[in-house]
């Protein structure tokens, strides 16, 4: 007598008839927050938009809400390469630090997370942590010098396209936008001469004293001077040989 054919067990997904991977889910997840922002992501429309109930995203990737806005930011920056430890260390950062954040600006609306919400940790890849260490080992960090020189590496790498791309609010953006500008229209220019004169030059070009996101309207001149204080920074701090 023939023996019965076992059934495959059947995910949520599968009995949908839409087939999914961590890899979708987390493709999906990013595509809504590139839509949303991050606050506007949820998992029930998350969900909705696979055709699938909530519960059969777990399967693919357990966690929670947390653990798909931490997949999707790995899959905006996860595949970061990592710098070249025999490589000239200042010629790697610059070039990590690019890498980075043309990264983030095809993805600007996950900049709210990135350092600002510990869940963005698990964006980056493990490899490229130890490839930073290497890189900075073999420019000469040692000890304590080298885990603040690594602080320094991944505070540089994240915090400038943070601000960068801050969104405008979601709330009436167009009306907040003329408001500020009418704002900085009013500063009193004998109480603050210096920002008075500057202003026409600075408006919309630098932080604080713009309305418009880095998406729209990068400060690439800013960041390559932020780049060249913090690498000369760096260098400044390296042990000398006596």
């Amino acid at each position: 007598m023939p023996r019965a054919r076992t059934k495959a067990p059947v995910t949520p997904d599968a009995a949908a008839g839409t087939p999914l991977s961590r890899e979708s889910v987390l493709a999906a997840a990013l595509a809504l927050i590139d839509q949303r922002g991050v606050e506007g992501f949820s998992v029930r429309d998350l969900a909705r938009s696979l055709g699938v109930y909530p519960t059969a995203l777990y399967w693919h990737v357990p966690g929670g809400r947390n653990a798909l806005i931490a997949g999707a930011v790995t899959a905006a920056v996860g595949a970061l390469e990592p710098p070249d430890a025999a490589g000239d260390w200042r010629t790697e950062l610059r070039a990590l630090f690019a890498r980075y954040r043309r990264a983030v600006h095809r993805h600007p609306r996950i900049a709210p997370v990135l350092g600002a919400q510990l869940v963005s940790n698990a964006s980056l890849n493990p490899l490229l942590l130890d490839r930073i260490l290497a890189l900075l080992e073999s420019a000469g960090f040692a000890d304590q010098g080298l885990f603040d020189a690594y602080n320094v590496v991944i505070a540089a790498m994240v915090s400038f396209v943070t601000l960068e791309l801050a969104p405008q609010p979601d709330d009436d953006p167009d009306g907040w936008a003329a408001g500020h500008q009418e704002r900085l229209a009013q500063i009193d220019g004998e109480a603050c001469p210096t920002l008075a004169r500057h202003l026409p030059q600075m408006a919309n070009r630098a932080f604080v004293v713009r309305w418009s996101s880095g998406s729209t309207h990068p400060l690439d001149a800013g960041f390559d001077a932020w780049t060249e204080v913090v690498v000369q920074g760096l260098a400044a701090r390296l042990p000398r040989i006596v």
